[in-house]
């Protein structure tokens, strides 16, 4: 199986927010946390929190944000 993007989920103090995603997103959310699990044989993680860790990846691999980011 190729590697997944994210790795163990880190236990930090959340900031609480409310979002709306649409039930595909959703259930992809739902497939990707069972591929983590099965590739770090660990329990499966809550969806939702994949979301933080997906946005940190996103932001931190986005080369156009981090040379605006530099300036």
């Amino acid at each position: 199986m190729s590697r997944l993007k994210l790795g163990p989920l880190t236990d930090d103090k959340p900031v609480k927010i409310t979002v709306e995603l649409p039930a595909a997103t959703y259930r992809s959310l739902e497939a990707y946390a069972e591929a983590l699990a099965s590739e770090t044989a660990l329990a499966k993680p809550d969806p939702v929190k994949l979301i933080a860790p997906m946005i940190d990846k996103f932001i931190g691999t986005d080369r156009a944000f981090s040379k605006l980011r530099r300036r």
